[in-house]
Formats: C-alpha cells, sequence, structure tokens
C-alpha cells in the first residue's frame, strides 16, 4: 500500500461529512467507507473500526481514533502537520483522546447525525 487508508462510517451522516474534509486539507490519504473493505485483511479490528476511526499506514500499522486524525493530518501541509504533533503532544494528547471519544459517543447528535450514527447500534 502506498498511502495511508482512512476509514469511516457511510452510513453516519456526520461521518461522512467529516471523511469529505480530508481532499479538502490534500491530505495524502484515500479515505474509503469502513463498508465493503476487507478488515481482516488490513489489520483493522472490525469492533473496534465501529467506534473509533482507524487509519492503516502504508506499513501496515494501525491507528485509532484521535491518533487516526493525527495520522492523517501528518500528511498534509505544514499546518495540518502542525496540527497532528499539537495533538499527540503531551497533555493535548490526553485531551485530544477525550474529545475524540465524547464526539464519537455523541456523533448521531452533531450535524449531519441520525440514530444510525449511534455507536450503540453496531
Amino acid at each position: 500500500m502506498g498511502r495511508a487508508l482512512l476509514l469511516f462510517d457511510a452510513d453516519c451522516g456526520f461521518c461522512t461529512r467529516a471523511a469529505a474534509i480530508a481532499p479538502r486539507l490534500r491530505l495524502d490519504v484515500d479515505v474509503r467507507p469502513l463498508q465493503g473493505a476487507d478488515l481482516p485483511s488490513l489489520g483493522v479490528s472490525a469492533d473496534r473500526a465501529w467506534r473509533e476511526i482507524p487509519l492503516v499506514a502504508p506499513d501496515g500499522r494501525v491507528r485509532y481514533g484521535h491518533e487516526a486524525i493525527a495520522g492523517a493530518l501528518a500528511t498534509g501541509g505544514s499546518a495540518a502537520r502542525l496540527a497532528a504533533r499539537i495533538m499527540l503532544s503531551w497533555p493535548i494528547d490526553g485531551l485530544a483522546a477525550a474529545v475524540y471519544r465524547l464526539v464519537a459517543r455523541n456523533r448521531h447528535r452533531l450535524p449531519g447525525g441520525t440514530a444510525t450514527c449511534r455507536i450503540t447500534l453496531r
């Protein structure tokens, strides 16, 4: 695999809208829906992927949640790379993880979110 792969829940309107940001930021990642992806061959935990966005690096390493977002940002321009470094730096890392969990748990309440976005449905 030449580029990182960012997978998102295409049944979730909020997730789909969020995934559409990657091309606008000119991130060097492929963005594809979880649905239809061969998760086992990618080394992605299906259970975890429904709760946290996965990013599969070109070397096969998988990151989830805020670390996946930071990994995707790290492939962009200087501002995106700076944002990635800040997200993963101490003490922001813990805060970024907490904010990610809060957003993920409430994605059905956010703009574009619907009942299908509820993580508890998975």
